[in-house]
Formats: structure tokens, C-alpha cells, sequence
């Protein structure tokens, strides 16, 4: 009896504390720390470089400044405010509303309205043609379209610029309308664009700003960084679907009847995320051509790779 219970003890005494027993629940201290630390670390890279994204995002969306503020303070000049709404890039048209702003003159400041009727003439035109503001009204804005062009095709680097844009007021009615010279300016922003104004011609009023304006519009820095996930997201469906089918054509891993569903899921949602794409580049853009039928192609190649799995092993 007592020679069995030193077999036990020394027995007992030569188990490491802490190791795990045959049925391995508890593991050793030093591997659990490891895990441990290791899920931290990668907690923390996960946190380091979601913060550096927010910070790089919202540091490029301010890459590009402002518009400056209109000059509309002077009582001699007549202006034209031109506010940028949205930009129609397949059909080239820039959607802005229209504001005039007229000399003293031509203003009831007793009443806040025109003293005549006033329209006013863009060139190059507008959709609308003449803007009228009628007589005893106070001027509203009035909503149209002036062409911007550009190349829709070339998204995301596609730029838009409008012709020199000009304007005159038209004053009075019948044959005693007579033409005053306008300044432009352009005031407003579009969303996921950076905007510039260039202003050119000769400064027909008291201030010494030249009276015509060319509009340029980017698109901003921000949203190509969107742009560029979407696109590893369009390129990693193909990869992962040839690493599954080329594992299981091997032999490598056992043939699973339902993967089909998978590919066909996979297959049926390039075109949803290529839609989802900012900006809406128009079917058939440089993208199309460049990357996502050559993924469409490679899916459906998968997905034959995988049936082909699956006749050699139904036979």
C-alpha cells in the first residue's frame, strides 16, 4: 500500500503544473499568453490603421479650397451669381441656378423690386435662352443648364471645363430694351468635386474683377480612395474564387456540391458593386474594358473549373 502511494505521488510530481492533460482543455500558460497578446496586437493595428484612413480621407477631401466668397457689395455694378448645383457628366451639362443682382439704378429700395423689366442673355447660351425677371418683382433664382465638357469615359480622372462664360442684362421693354454689361460671379460647390474659377475679358465695372468666368471641375482626392477599394473588391473575387477551385481540382480539398452557389453569388455581384461605384461611370468607361469584364471572365472561368471537378468525380 505505501509502495503504491509513492508511485502516485511521484508520478503526480513529475507532471508539469499547468501542462494539459490528454484530453487538452486547459493549455499551457506561456501559449495562452501568446494568444493573447497576439489578438491584442492585432486589435491595435486594426484601430492604428482605421484611424489613419479617417485621417487621410478627411485630409484630402480639404486638399482643395473653396470658392471665394462672390463680390456683391458694390452699388455701381451689375452682377450676374451663378450657383453651381450639380454636374450631369454623360449628357456634359452643368445644372446652376441663375441670380442677378442689379446696379442701383435699376432698384426699388423702397420696395426691394426691379424698376423694369430685366433679363439676362448668357453666351454662350443657356437651355433656358433669355432669363426674365419681370418688373415690380424682386429678382428669384431661375434654374438651367450650360454646357461643361469633358470625357465621361476617362472616370475617375475625368475633368469638366466650361466655354468663357459672359453675360448681359437686358433693361426696359418693346425698343427701349437696352444692354448693360454684367459681371459673373460663380459661387456654390458639388459634392466629390473641387471646383476652380478662372476669370478672364475685360472689367467693365467699378471693380477691377474681369467680367466673363471658366468653371473647371475635378473630381476631388477623397473619393478616389473609395474608388480604389471597390476596385481591389471587384479583383479579389476572381482570386478567391480560383484559389477554392484550383484546391478542389487538385484534389487538395473534398469537392462540396453546394460551392456552386457560391460562385453563382460571387458572379451575379460584379455588376451591383461596379454600379455602386461614386460617380456612375457610364457603361462601357475605361473600367468596363479595363477590369471588370476581365473579372466577369475570370469568374466564369472558376465556375468551369469547378463543374469540370465535378463531372470527373460524378462518373
Amino acid at each position: 500500500m505505501c509502495a503504491r502511494l509513492h508511485l502516485l505521488v511521484a508520478v503526480g510530481a513529475g507532471e508539469p503544473r499547468g501542462s494539459a492533460d490528454s484530453t487538452g482543455i486547459a493549455p499551457p500558460p506561456k501559449r495562452r499568453a501568446r494568444s493573447i497578446a497576439i489578438g491584442i496586437g492585432i486589435l491595435v493595428a486594426f484601430i492604428v490603421g482605421y484611424g489613419l484612413a479617417l485621417f487621410g480621407v478627411h485630409l484630402l477631401a480639404k486638399s482643395a479650397a473653396p470658392l471665394k466668397a462672390p463680390e456683391l457689395n458694390s452699388s455701381d455694378d451689375t452682377v450676374v451669381l451663378v450657383r453651381l448645383e450639380e454636374l450631369k457628366t454623360v449628357a456634359n451639362r452643368l445644372a446652376v441656378k441663375v441670380l442677378v443682382y442689379p446696379q442701383e439704378s435699376m432698384w426699388d429700395s423702397r420696395l426691394d423690386v426691379l424698376k423694369s423689366d430685366t433679363a439676362v442673355r448668357m453666351d454662350p447660351p443657356n437651355d433656358l435662352g433669355d432669363l426674365v425677371y419681370p418688373a415690380g418683382k424682386s429678382p428669384a433664382q431661375v434654374a438651367t443648364t450650360v454646357e461643361a465638357h469633358g470625357d465621361p469615359d476617362t472616370w475617375p480622372f475625368d475633368s469638366y471645363t466650361t466655354e468663357t462664360l459672359s453675360a448681359d442684362v437686358l433693361v426696359g421693354s418693346g425698343d427701349d430694351r437696352k444692354y448693360t454689361p454684367a459681371r459673373v460671379e460663380v459661387t456654390g460647390g458639388l459634392e466629390g468635386w473641387d471646383v476652380s474659377v478662372k476669370r478672364v475679358g475685360d472689367a467693365s465695372q467699378d471693380s477691377d474683377r474681369a467680367d466673363n468666368v471658366i468653371i473647371t471641375l475635378r473630381r476631388a482626392k477623397a473619393p478616389l480612395i473609395f474608388d480604389l477599394g471597390i476596385c481591389l473588391v471587384l479583383f479579389s473575387l476572381p482570386a478567391l474564387a480560383f484559389a477554392v477551385a484550383i484546391q478542389i481540382a487538385l484534389g487538395r480539398r473534398k469537392f462540396v456540391p453546394p460551392f456552386v452557389t457560391w460562385f453563382a453569388a460571387m458572379l451575379f455581384a460584379v455588376i451591383p458593386i461596379r454600379n455602386f461605384l461614386p460617380g456612375s461611370p457610364p457603361p462601357g468607361a475605361w473600367i468596363d474594358q479595363a477590369l471588370v469584364i476581365w473579372v466577369l471572365i475570370a469568374l466564369v472561368g472558376a465556375m468551369g473549373l469547378y463543374m469540370i471537378t465535378w463531372y470527373r468525380q460524378s462518373d
